[in-house]
């Protein structure tokens, strides 16, 4: 089945990452620029249109009416070890990645499209390392992205710091995924992880704060994308329900 919607590549010349960057953004069949948008960034870009269908769940979506007017944008690395530079906690890039995303691509997504100009219309969306990029930066800057999709986020103690720290944190929506199996995978450093603890942990501190938290355990649930795509559809419509 042929995608519905429109995909329109744009490049910024990011003066933060000092490269330029593409942008694959997906509108809805029924786009109108009478109507306000959402905007749904995407981490890994190219694996949710790829592995995680992104464009078809949007096209089901927005055709049943199960989420409002929402554009994707899809931003991909070049391998992986600049994945890692730009998403890892530590990376070396992942400061200068998530101002690129704050002060390039928002503004640039802004002015291309009629928008909501506030964070709750905003998500970060992003599996594994990419996850973890979304919390981190929603984190950050609360007013900009009002919502986080995290599919199996890679947690360590950076990561549960920043959520212990957190100003403004209940002014974020979090919708958040582990499968139940992940206790042993692979990562891209040749070594395994148990991913499962980490993410309870998580959990724990999150339902903690008063914000807006939905958390699902996926039975059986693997750290692959077989996972996170049947996942996604329940993940776009839980954060982009009809306002």
């Amino acid at each position: 089945m042929g995608r519905k919607g429109t995909m329109i590549e744009k490049q910024i010349d990011s003066k933060f990452l000092n490269e330029t960057m593409t942008l694959k953004i997906y509108q809805p069949e029924s786009f109108s620029p009478l109507y306000k948008y959402q905007i749904c960034i995407m981490q890994d870009g190219d694996d949710y249109y790829q592995m995680g269908r992104a464009a078809t769940w949007s096209d089901r979506l927005h055709d049943n009416g199960d989420i409002s007017n929402t554009i994707l944008a899809g931003i991909h690395y070049r391998d992986k070890f600049d994945r890692k530079d730009k998403y890892h906690p530590i990376g070396n890039q992942q400061l200068a990645y998530s101002k690129f995303l704050v002060h390039e691509v928002v503004p640039f997504l802004d002015n291309m499209f009629p928008t909501y100009h506030m964070g709750q219309s905003r998500a970060l969306v992003g599996d594994s390392l990419a996850g973890t990029l979304a919390l981190m930066t929603a984190l950050k800057y609360p007013h900009t992205f009002g919502k986080v999709i995290m599919q199996s986020p890679y947690v360590d103690q950076t990561v549960k710091l920043a959520v212990r720290k957190a100003k403004d944190i209940y002014s974020i929506a979090i919708y958040h995924t582990i499968g139940t199996d992940e206790t042993d995978v692979d990562t891209t450093d040749g070594n395994k992880a148990d991913f499962l603890t980490p993410n309870r942990a998580l959990r724990k501190l999150l339902q903690e704060k008063d914000m807006n938290y939905i958390y699902h355990e996926l039975a059986d649930g693997k750290h692959t994308w077989k996972y996170w795509q049947s996942d996604l559809g329940r993940a776009l419509t839980s954060m982009f329900d009809p306002i």
